[in-house]
This record gives structure tokens, C-alpha cells and sequence, in this order.
């Protein structure tokens, strides 16, 4: 069984570290890529979604020989307007070390479709994990949806919405299908946990926000349509906040120029104030991401307590 403490000593530090390692140590670092590259395989690039005659890919990362597994859906930030799924993979190292399977999800561009189409997209990306959990092994009772900055209000939207929000019309598959999960069964999407680095929890705010700031790629996603302030209401997770949300996890530095701290603080307080568990870690002189070693590997540390103290640890070992 792998020690308590491996995750935060894993992949994420050894591959920053590995580099300047004396050659024991590099050696170890070696082992545990060799160690993970062993027990996964990759399945690249599959369709989960055609919209605005746009065919939208997935990645998964699947555990070989599991059984059901906890399962991170991770979606990339880029202020709606450029990223990529592939720039996204190192991020995610962490949750392989762990046992866990991975979805590494894309999304319509600002270029291709305005608001709320990304958002409509991740749902969909969720009712693919949904209805292809047997396939793949996704454990539907632990799936985590994490992301970064416009990422990270993605994996907040995607774990808050409800049905009836009418965002996830167009997915394919029947909406009305019941999956049983463990001892339940439901037709709803729902999501053990998020995990939003400094993600946007208003997107009104920042539509009105002073020329030449990060309201620039907010207008470039919300366009020019007449009730684009009806729009970005219905795309901010502040919106969603109610009783009974999945728990979260907000990562954020105080000194951001991008997405304003403030954003952070208003959910962690709004979630607080409807009883949802939640934590807000606050990255002191941290800006939009960057974040150091040291800060990476207290950040690290603190997703895998706050996993683990919902029921979402590390998947057990084989050793």
C-alpha cells in the first residue's frame, strides 16, 4: 500500500524536482512515471459531443484492471476564448498517482459559440462520463469536476446546475434515464465534489467591469446580443448556490489581476450561508495561477485532505 503522505510527495513535485534530484532520488522520480505510464491507458479524442457542427473530444485516462474508480473530470481555462485540452495533462498527474481515471474535456470557443454554449458543453461532458461509466469504470458516486480559471467556473456550473437550469438539452442520450449508483438511482447529473481554482463566480461582474481589463474576453464570449446581462446571470455559479450542492474546494490568490479575488470570497460566503461545505484557500501574494513549488505542493496537500474528508480518497492499491 502506498504510504499517506505519497500523493503530496508524487508526480507534481517530482517532476519539478527531478531535474535538479541527485540520481537516487531521480531514480525514484523515474519509477513512479514508469509506475503510472504502466497502469493507464489513454484513450485520445473521443467525439462526446457534435454541436454547431463542431465534433468535441475527450480524453480518459483509465486505471488497467480496476474496478469502478473515483474519476476527475478536468476542463481548461482560457477566458472561454483559446486553450487546449493536451496543455492541461501534466495538471492532472496528481489524481493518476492516486488510482483515479481521468476525462480531459474541450469545449466550443468563444469563435465558435458564444454563451452558454462551453457551459452546455461540460454538462454534456458529464452525461458522457454518466452514460459510458460501465465502459470505462467511472465510479458515479465519486466524480470530481475540477478546472482553472474559465475552467474553473466551468467545473463550478457543471457540478451546480440542476435540470431544470435547461443547459444540457442537446446531450446526447436520454435525459430521463435512471443510473443506478450503489444504492440509488437518479436521472440527475450530479458530482461528488469541485475543486475551482480561482475560477469566475460572477460573470456579470466582470461583463461590467472597466474597458481593457478581463471584461475584454467576458465580451468576447457573451457577444453582442441585447440581453447578454440575462446571459451572464445564467452562466455565473453565484446563481446556483442553494442547499444541497456537492462540496467545493476554491483555490485563489489575493493578488489576482485576471479574475478578482472578490469572486472567491462571495462564493465561499454565499455556499456558507446555504450550508454547502466548502473551503476557500487563499494563496497570500498569488496571482492568476504561477503558483510556486511550495505553494503547489500546500495547495496539493489541501485537495487531498479535503477529498479525503468526503469520502474521496486515493483508489486502493493492487500492491
Amino acid at each position: 500500500m502506498k504510504k499517506r503522505n505519497a500523493w503530496i510527495g508524487g508526480l507534481v513535485a517530482t517532476a519539478l524536482l527531478a531535474s535538479a534530484a541527485p540520481p537516487a532520488q531521480a531514480q525514484d522520480a523515474a519509477a513512479k512515471f514508469v509506475q503510472v505510464a504502466s497502469s493507464y491507458r489513454l484513450v485520445p479524442n473521443v467525439t462526446y459531443l457534435r454541436a454547431g457542427g463542431v465534433d468535441l473530444k475527450l480524453d480518459v485516462y483509465q486505471a488497467r484492471g480496476a474496478g469502478p474508480s473515483p474519476t476527475l473530470l478536468y476542463i481548461h481555462g482560457g477566458g472561454w476564448t483559446n486553450g487546449n485540452k493536451e496543455s492541461s495533462a501534466l495538471t492532472f498527474l496528481p489524481y493518476l498517482e492516486m488510482g483515479w481515471n481521468v476525462v480531459n474535456a474541450e469545449y466550443r470557443m468563444a469563435d465558435d459559440a458564444h454563451a452558454p454554449a462551453a457551459v452546455e458543453d461540460c454538462r454534456c461532458a458529464l452525461r458522457w462520463i454518466y452514460r459510458n461509466a460501465e465502459q470505462y469504470g467511472f465510479d458515479l458516486d465519486r466524480i470530481v469536476v475540477s478546472g482553472n480559471s474559465a475552467g474553473g467556473h466551468l467545473s463550478l456550473t457543471t457540478g451546480m446546475l440542476p435540470a431544470s437550469a435547461g443547459l444540457d438539452r442537446q446531450c446526447p442520450g436520454d435525459r430521463n434515464r435512471a443510473w443506478t449508483t450503489g444504492a440509488r438511482s437518479t436521472a440527475e447529473l450530479k458530482v461528488a465534489a469541485i475543486i475551482n481554482w480561482y475560477g469566475i463566480t460572477d460573470v456579470v461582474d466582470l461583463m461590467q467591469g472597466p474597458p481593457g481589463t478581463s471584461g475584454n474576453f467576458t465580451e468576447a464570449w457573451l457577444g453582442s446580443r441585447s440581453d447578454r446581462g440575462e446571459v451572464a446571470a445564467r452562466v455565473s455559479p453565484l446563481t446556483y448556490v442553494r442547499e444541497g450542492q456537492p462540496p467545493v474546494l476554491t483555490i485563489h490568490g489575493d493578488e489576482d489581476s485576471i479574475v478578482p479575488h472578490a469572486h472567491a470570497v462571495r462564493l465561499h460566503e454565499a455556499l456558507d450561508r446555504a450550508g454547502v461545505p466548502n473551503r476557500l484557500l487563499t494563496i497570500e501574494g498569488g496571482g492568476h495561477g504561477g503558483f510556486s513549488l511550495e505553494e503547489n505542493l500546500h495547495i496539493y496537500a489541501t485537495i487531498r485532505s479535503f477529498l479525503e474528508a468526503h469520502g474521496l480518497g486515493p483508489a486502493p492499491s493492487n500492491d
